[in-house]
């Protein structure tokens, strides 16, 4: 590859296919742009906060968030005409570097063709090879300069390859920390119990969890007394969603309310939290928030991922932790009466919700690192070889 001229931009393709990654993707966008002694430019795949921190967009990741096997396949002409679409893109733009942020299915695909060509390549939040796939590791090693991990156990799958991951920390805990370090924001908490429902921000997710936890809701408002619920919704796509599930639920509870963009707000206010299972558990454990992890996907996707799964686990805090610290009900078991009961029991054992706090602090400072600083730092070396 040869090197780019000095007074031109440098050119990063970036790809982040779910909401999280672009909440990643434009912290890293930013801090490159306020570091670089060069003028940056991005383009690719991200979401509303890469958009507003400059990226030049191809395609929303709206489009792009779908989670199981049989899900990923029902779609499948859609990830293939995309996979070539950024195929070109790195013959026509022809990047200096191919920053991929999670989402392994697509963006190890897409990094091994940047690699074929000579064009440097960074992902950032190592796959799950802990969890399933370990022989990936010798592809990965292969295919990405460098691999930049979240978690302080993961650059040690890669002993057996050349590859040196860095960890660097999560960068959920600054994000937490800059909540904390505020005054609390006024939410519209209705009296009684603060119970959070986060049901992710796929479509999919929604109405496969949603119903699920407003009968939840409904059964908790009998049985506990008074509740209030919130809602937040992530963008407004996610919102509409939200709203048109709502709108096919035979019975509410009496005090539920969505707000918008204030998830991590919600979660430090919150007395319990019922979410699906993904990055928002880990936000709600690092403000040491009790909750009841959740997930439902097709059948035939839930059989084949058990049979990969390597460890008992699904809820990030349960990884972390390498212990069951909070109840997962997954599939067939997240029924309204399980999700209410689980719940009510955070409700009602306040020195369980003490020794969880315990557990969530040290799994706090076990994260904690400058970790957009180090993230970008390691970015630019890439790009300066």
């Amino acid at each position: 590859m040869s090197t780019p001229a000095p007074d031109r931009p440098l050119r990063i393709l970036i790809v982040a296919g779910e909401a999280s990654g672009d909440v990643y993707g434009a912290g890293l966008m930013r801090h490159l742009q306020a570091g670089s002694p060069r003028p940056l430019l991005f383009r690719g795949i991200g979401g509303d906060a890469m958009r507003d921190a400059g990226l030049d967009m191809l395609c929303h990741c709206d489009h792009t968030a779908v989670i199981g096997f049989w899900e990923v396949l029902r779609q499948g002409r859609f990830f293939t005409r995309l996979l070539r679409q950024m195929t070109g893109e790195l013959d026509t733009w022809q990047p200096d570097l191919l920053l991929t942020i999670d989402y392994p299915g697509f963006n190890l695909r897409l990094a091994a063709r940047a690699h074929a060509r000579g064009i440097r390549t960074v992902h950032y939040i190592c796959p799950q090879v802990w969890a399933w796939h370990r022989s990936r590791v010798h592809t990965i090693a292969r295919d990405i300069d460098q691999l930049i991990t979240l978690f302080p156990f993961e650059p040690a799958c890669f002993d057996v390859t050349p590859l040196r991951p860095l960890y660097l920390g999560h960068p959920l805990v600054d994000q937490a920390q800059e909540t904390l370090s505020r005054p609390e924001q006024p939410l519209p908490w209705a009296e009684g119990h603060r119970v959070a429902l986060l049901p992710g921000s796929r479509k999919r997710e929604i109405r496969s969890l949603l119903p699920v936890m407003i009968k939840a809701a409904v059964q908790l408002e009998s049985q506990a007394g008074k509740c209030g619920f919130l809602i937040p919704a992530s963008s407004a796509r996610t919102r509409a969603a939200i709203e048109a599930q709502l709108e096919r639920c035979p019975a509410r509870p009496e005090r539920l309310t969505i707000v918008d963009g204030q998830a991590r707000e919600v979660l430090r206010q919150a007395q319990v939290a019922a979410i699906a299972s993904g990055t928002a558990t880990l936000e709600a454990a690092l403000f040491k928030r009790p909750m009841v992890i959740s997930y439902a996907m097709a059948d035939w996707s839930y059989r084949l991922m058990q049979r990969k799964q390597l460890q008992p686990w699904v809820g990030l805090p349960n990884i972390l932790c390498q212990d069951f610290v909070v109840p997962e009900i997954l599939q067939d078991q997240a029924t309204p009466q399980a999700l209410a009961a689980a719940v009510t029991d955070w409700l009602d054992q306040p020195a369980r919700v003490a020794a969880l706090q315990q557990r969530f602090t040290d799994l706090h400072l076990l994260l904690r690192r400058d970790t957009a600083a180090l993230a970008t730092d390691a970015i630019a070396q890439v790009l300066a070889r």
